[in-house]
């Protein structure tokens, strides 16, 4: 899938609304091949950001585990690592 959508669940802080449409965004943008869409499909692209945000933040939300939050920072620094070893 799109390397640009994070896991969004189980981080402190909470994902704001922000990351959901930005993850949604992506998605959308993965699923159609567009990056802009025409005019005409403008209406329709929009609709399904909205769409999947919504769904993604219901998700989110009725979402449960027992398992401790993640931080972002340690997340982000890992990820850094990561891409440093595979692209060094």
């Amino acid at each position: 899938m799109c390397r640009n959508i994070r896991t969004l669940f189980n981080f402190d802080p909470p994902v704001t609304p922000e990351e959901v449409r930005a993850a949604s965004l992506q998605f959308v943008r993965k699923i159609t091949g567009f990056h802009h869409p025409s005019k005409a499909n403008e209406a329709a692209f929009n609709a399904a950001i909205d769409d999947i945000a919504r769904a993604s933040t219901r998700l989110l939300h009725s979402l449960e585990t027992t398992a401790p939050r993640r931080n972002r920072e340690a997340q982000a620094a890992k990820a850094r690592a990561r891409a440093a070893a595979r692209f060094a």
